[in-house]
């Protein structure tokens, strides 16, 4: 049994979710395992999702409050030993080969606890910032030095998965990179995605952009989550301009992606999803963690990254998508500095889950 302990919520967003969704889907596939969700029952949760994609969903309780709570324990809305304790009597009884955490309001404390509990942890992580006691930790994302980062935070026999070639894609993606089409550097189609939540309402923002560049020759696809609080003004936004066209929580984000020219975007998951087609993208990050990714993206050349939300105006998205519409050649140059992120077409993430289970048969 693989059992995963990942939440989403309004104030968490979607990505962490969906990105477990996408690891349990090709998990199932190869292994034809019994999977499991532990999440909490968080205002603005996706938990509906783990049920439509036929997972088990064990709910964590709905806390009574959160005012004594500081940083990403946020996430949780309860102290980690209490979630972790939770979690543990849930774990009970079930015999668990992985337990596979997506949450950055859990480190080393929390996962002592579940330890006697389960065969082997698996971590996701990109920040690196505090100690985990797991047997596996991948983070999916590209840093300068990113050989280094979790030096003294995992134990010495932990494997580590580091680098876009482990990130995790969905099948659609595989399916449209056979079929990726070739761009020229000309921008005629436009993907506006800012996450499933969009807190502070980029999409907007990059929408007013759009206006002001008087471009109504290019199309906008404009993309929000079904928790984002401000869908209805967007959509609302994009029915009064001919060339903008409203989705929310679609199912064909790669068939958008390969239809763009350009994107305009945060960073996260979707940074590897937009480097997989080959799209190139003018990024605001919109959350702390995000910056770090987004300014080693940045020099080597993969992105446009332009500040982090806050310090981002519409004249600014408007500037740099002037620019990006009049430099063809400019355009190419990011989609071909994209090419040696060496994105790994075998989906290798879930290779070395096949390997690692032949070497403990043997």
């Amino acid at each position: 049994m693989i059992v995963f302990r990942v939440d989403s919520s309004e104030l968490i967003g979607s990505g962490h979710l969906m990105r477990c969704l996408t690891l349990a889907g090709q998990l199932k596939k190869e292994k034809q395992e019994e999977i499991v969700f532990i999440s909490r029952d968080l205002a603005g949760s996706l938990n509906h999702l783990i049920e439509k994609n036929g997972y088990r969903l064990l709910l964590l309780p709905s806390a009574a409050s959160t005012e004594e709570l500081t940083g990403y324990e946020q996430w949780l809305t309860v102290r980690q030993a209490v979630d972790a304790d939770q979690t543990r009597q849930l774990l009970q009884g079930l015999a668990v080969e992985y337990l596979i955490i997506d949450s950055y309001a859990i480190d080393e404390t929390w996962e002592n606890i579940v330890r006697p509990y389960v065969d082997e942890i698996m971590v996701i992580d990109d920040l690196a910032n505090r100690k985990h006691n797991c047997d596996i930790l991948l983070d999916q994302n590209y840093y300068c030095e990113g050989e280094y980062r979790y030096t003294g935070l995992v134990p010495p026999h932990c494997k580590l998965l580091l680098g876009p070639q482990y990130a995790l894609l969905r099948e659609e993606f595989y399916e449209a990179r056979k079929k990726m089409r070739t761009r020229d550097g000309t921008i005629k189609n436009i993907l506006v995605f800012f996450g499933g939540s969009d807190l502070t309402n980029e999409t907007m923002k990059a929408l007013q952009a759009m206006e002001a560049l008087q471009r109504t020759d290019i199309q906008v696809n404009v993309v929000v989550g079904a928790s984002n609080k401000n869908k209805e003004s967007i959509k609302a936004y994009c029915l009064q301009h001919d060339n903008m066209h409203y989705f929310c929580q679609v199912s064909n984000m790669a068939e958008l992606m390969n239809e763009a020219d350009l994107a305009i975007g945060a960073g996260g998951t979707a940074t590897w999803e937009r480097c997989f087609l080959k799209l190139p993208a003018l990024v605001i990050t919109i959350a702390e963690n995000q910056v770090e990714i987004a300014k080693n993206c940045k020099r080597r050349g993969v992105i446009e990254y332009l500040g982090q939300n806050e310090m981002v105006t519409c004249k600014m998205i408007e500037d740099n998508l002037r620019i990006l519409i009049q430099d063809c050649a400019h355009v190419k140059k990011i989609e071909k500095n994209m090419e040696s992120l060496l994105m790994n077409e075998n989906q290798p993430i879930f290779l070395f889950f096949n390997r690692r289970r032949h070497e403990k048969n043997i």
